[in-house]
């Protein structure tokens, strides 16, 4: 099955935006998702996936989020 989502506390551990190795294959992560992910601890990211270089592993990066909250 392949990978759609991600929650923040899979990532919370990074530090700085930037691109980061996971078993999917590179995600970029952009101050904006820290920011998202500061403010909703809970949230669950879409996946995107970005073309990267012929015969490379697969870039993604986050997209639409749900945050786990009712509104």
């Amino acid at each position: 099955m392949p990978v759609n989502k991600i929650a923040w506390q899979k990532i919370e551990g990074l530090t700085a935006p930037g691109r980061y190795q996971f078993n999917f294959g590179w995600l970029t992560v952009t101050k904006e998702d820290f920011f998202v992910g500061e403010k909703f601890p809970n949230a669950a990211f879409t996946l995107v996936k970005v073309s990267g270089p012929a015969g490379s592993e697969e870039d993604f990066r986050l997209g639409a989020f749900d945050t786990g909250e009712e509104i």
